[in-house]
């Protein structure tokens, strides 16, 4: 009789501990629907398809022939909807002979900086401002904590293209010289928070495209 009723009991525990509904496998943004600090709406199940879940943009070199000699190709969510919610993100980076990444943060994410070709010098600098510096060749990896300030520098003869991944779906993007020299920001500002010359700082917003 026990051995009877103690599968009937199992399967009636087992029911009794799984959800009512199971929870949504995925997000696909919608970006035409309303957003919120959790993120985008979701598209409609009914209208996912196995594309939403590829995504060939970072197959092309970015541009590049620009002021910093660098092209950043994103895979966010913006660009690759299916990211929405899944706390993950992608980009490519292409830097020229002499190309750098310049000092920047990423406010809402880490970042893992895979280099797939050339000599790569990169780091960040800690909180406590103590710079981590290292050589990264084909192979390497090397990790950026998020919001810290770091960079990337072309140190090689060749392009150096690296796979960047972040831990968030938009892990946003602030650089400290277009942050500081790129807007009307008024110079006499600037000289008291940076201790720059008034001619060193019109020299960069010249640069840069700023203004004040």
């Amino acid at each position: 009789m026990a051995n009877e009723i103690f599968p009937v009991l199992f399967l009636l525990l087992a029911s009794s501990l799984l959800p009512l509904a199971a929870p949504a496998d995925f997000c696909v943004a919608d970006l035409n629907g309303p957003t919120s600090p959790a993120g985008f709406s979701c598209k409609k199940e009914s209208a996912v398809s196995s594309r939403d879940f590829v995504f060939s943009g970072l197959a092309n070199a970015g541009s590049t022939a620009n002021l910093i000699k660098a092209g950043v190709t994103p895979a966010f969510v913006a660009q690759f909807q299916a990211l929405n919610g899944l706390g993950i993100s992608a980009a490519r980076v292409d830097l020229a002979p002499g190309g750098v990444v310049p000092l920047h943060t990423h406010p809402a994410a880490s970042e893992l900086l895979i280099v797939i070709e050339g000599t790569v010098l990169a780091g960040f600098i800690s909180s406590a401002n103590k710079p981590y510096t290292a050589t990264l060749k084909k192979g390497d990896i090397m990790v950026f904590p998020q919001g810290l300030l770091h960079y990337q520098a072309n140190v090689g003869a060749v392009t150096a293209i690296g796979i960047a991944t972040f831990s968030a779906p938009s892990p946003g993007l602030q650089i400290t010289d277009f942050a500081l020299f790129a807007n009307n920001l008024p110079t006499p500002l600037i000289q008291k928070v940076t201790f720059l010359d008034a001619p060193e700082i019109q020299k960069l917003k010249k640069v840069l495209g700023g203004s004040g």
